[in-house]
């Protein structure tokens, strides 16, 4: 162990011998000082020291007041507060002015030994035993996905991935991160094959043995109606579950969580067909044929998205006999954005209020484009750290702040995810094909089918014809579609960023989370 150096601060000197004759035994070194003048003064001539422990009842300058100057000058570095008792007060300013831990006198070197243990080795022992955990997980990882499983099987899969990508974001153990990475590649690969030979099917059962976008709202929310309170949706764009696991602490701090449950999102994962499917309470093809003038296929131009607040006004006039007061509120800038927390009085004045937030959609696109956003949001830990940033400080969550103190009820979750794309696929097509890097919808389409999901007869899969001969196509695993012109720009254009439209884990396992108030 690299030598760790202490500086401790006691009117008491002659009483930290056998605790300093101890540690040095151990391989610690120490300055001791009787006072807290002479410990500034020390740290400020001599910044090397790793932890500090002070004397809270020293005279002159207190334990309290030396910590405040100390923090001043380096807000990081780890201090230990010793104290004669556990006087409420002086332990909560204590804690407030962040000290990593405190001892009580008379400090046994032992308990002295533990709390270096704590703050100087905590983040090596985590990684030790994070790694050593997973690694006896990976095998029962690899036997459950090798064993053929069903969807719930698939969704418990995922779930316990996620878990694992979060604690090594905590480990921060590059190989064990790399190994994990290339597991979920593989789930991933075998995923593909198990939509493949089950979507059709599903679609044929939405509702029944699934929840699918088209009836996410009727499974999932219209429900919850009936319990008599306000139901706030939020849709956050582009919400992936681990990026609802690095939000969920923060909101667990105003809201239960009540149920914490997933939906597939329908092909092509991307916001015109999915979420459109989610307001309409239908599947693209049949939103096509009863209100024709509010669906535009890929090749046309125009907003594919305007209509949703309709489709969701003639959903729920399907659900219910009598009229459901509600609106429907999108947040596409900022400006919009800072009105959200005058939302309340509306919401608690109404049956359901669906909120859609499009932040993090305009993050993965914006990474795309921005350079300094590739840095920002470089991997996935990285992509999962900026939404966390992002949603502690958004009027989102001042909004939630206020909504914690009414009798509400409140329903997160999202339209479908992204992946972040490596492999490039090569696709030709004519001038009428679509541009998603994810999926294609085209007449002649030329491709590798052992490289994608085709679908030949879109009625069967509930999409649009947008000619008699299109089909579409789907990316498996992390690929990304590109045409051979211009292929060498684009694939360097396009890695590493994350894309949605196809067909992973990430992108149709999506979070339904329902919170109540604490």
């Amino acid at each position: 162990m690299e030598s760790v150096k202490i500086l401790w601060a006691d009117d008491e000197l002659d009483l930290l011998k056998p605790q300093v004759y101890f540690l040095e035994k151990k391989g610690y070194r120490f300055v001791l000082v009787s006072n807290g003048y002479d410990a500034l003064e020390e740290y400020q001539q001599n910044k090397d020291f790793d932890v500090i422990f002070l004397d809270e009842s020293m005279p002159g300058l207190s334990g309290l007041e030396t910590l405040a100057k100390l923090k001043a000058i380096n807000p990081n570095i780890p201090v230990v507060m010793i104290t004669k008792n556990e006087a409420e007060n002086i332990m909560e300013e204590a804690i407030g002015s962040q000290i990593d831990d405190y001892l009580i006198k008379p400090v046994n070197p032992n308990q002295v030994l533990l709390t270096l243990k704590k703050i100087i080795d905590n983040k090596r022992l985590v990684q030790e035993k994070t790694s050593s955990d997973y690694q006896q997980e990976f095998r029962n990882i690899s036997l459950r996905i090798n064993e053929g499983p069903n969807l719930k099987g698939w969704i418990d899969i995922y779930k316990n991935i996620v878990g694992w990508e979060l604690k090594m974001d905590q480990a921060e153990n590059p190989e064990m991160m790399q190994i994990l990475a290339i597991q979920k590649t593989e789930a991933n690969s075998e995923f593909f094959k198990f939509v493949t030979r089950n979507y059709l099917q599903w679609i044929e059962k939405a509702g029944a043995e699934v929840t699918l976008s088209n009836t996410l709202i009727k499974d999932k929310v219209f429900p919850l109606l009936a319990q008599g309170n306000p139901v706030v949706m939020i849709l956050l764009d582009n919400l992936r579950y681990d990026q609802w696991k690095m939000i969920e602490p923060r909101i667990s701090e105003r809201y239960r969580v009540i149920e914490e449950e997933v939906f597939l999102s329908i092909l092509p994962t991307s916001t015109q067909y999915s979420r459109n499917a989610i307001f309409a309470g239908l599947m693209p093809a049949q939103i096509e044929q009863r209100f024709e003038d509010w669906w535009l296929n890929d090749n046309e131009k125009g907003g594919k998205n305007l209509h949703e607040a309709e489709l969701l006004e003639r959903q729920l006039s399907r659900l219910s006999r009598t009229p459901v007061k509600h609106s429907y509120t999108k947040i596409t800038q900022v400006s919009d954005a800072r009105n959200l927390p005058d939302l309340t009085s509306q919401i608690m004045n109404q049956a359901l209020t669906v909120i859609v937030y499009n932040f993090i959609d305009m993050l993965s696109h914006a990474r795309t484009e921005m350079e300094v956003l590739k840095e920002l949001a470089g991997d996935e830990k990285s992509y999962r750290s900026l939404t966390q940033s992002w949603f502690g400080n958004s009027p989102l969550w001042a909004l939630l702040q206020k909504l914690s103190e009414k009798k509400v009820t409140v329903v997160i979750t999202t339209d479908h995810g992204t992946i972040r794309v490596k492999t490039p696929v090569k696709v030709v097509g004519d001038r009428e094909t679509t541009t998603n890097l994810r999926y294609k919808v085209g007449r002649n389409l030329n491709y590798d089918r052992r490289e994608v999901f085709e679908i030949r007869e879109p009625k069967k899969a509930g999409l649009p014809s947008p000619n008699i001969s299109s089909a579409y196509i789907f990316a498996r695993n992390d690929s990304f579609f590109l045409y051979p012109n211009n292929y060498n720009y684009y694939h360097n254009y396009y890695l590493n960023t994350f894309q949605h439209g196809g067909i992973s884990m990430e992108e149709m396992i999506c979070p339904v989370v329902v919170l109540s108030p604490r």
